[in-house]
């Protein structure tokens, strides 16, 4: 991908997920959103606050904010990725999954 070239998922969002990251940015700045598929929203959220945290703890600070969502779009995030700075480079857990994210495979729906 050039310089000038924006991510694929940039093409994917969608009124629903430009919701989900109004939501998430007011407390976490880093966080994306697109509709991968008809029944699927993906989220990424990265800050510094994750760093030493359980995926239970990050989940914790999250969650408050995705409650404020409407349910049909809670019910449509399938997907939510929380990391820290640099962890995607560091953990294969973490980089795969953001690897997904920036690059998401073809939807069969």
């Amino acid at each position: 991908m050039s310089r000038g070239t924006k991510p694929r998922w940039h093409a994917m969002r969608t009124d629903e997920s430009r919701e989900v990251e109004r939501e998430l940015r007011d407390r976490f700045p880093n966080t994306d959103a697109y509709r991968y598929n008809s029944a699927s929203i993906r989220v990424r959220v990265v800050s510094d606050e994750f760093k030493g945290k359980s995926m239970d703890e990050r989940d914790a600070m999250v969650s408050p904010f995705l409650v404020a969502l409407p349910e049909e779009i809670q019910q449509d995030i399938m997907n939510l990725l929380m990391l820290f700075p640099g962890e995607e480079e560091g953990s294969l857990r973490a980089r795969v999954s953001n690897l997904e994210f920036e690059d998401p495979t073809p939807s069969r729906l």
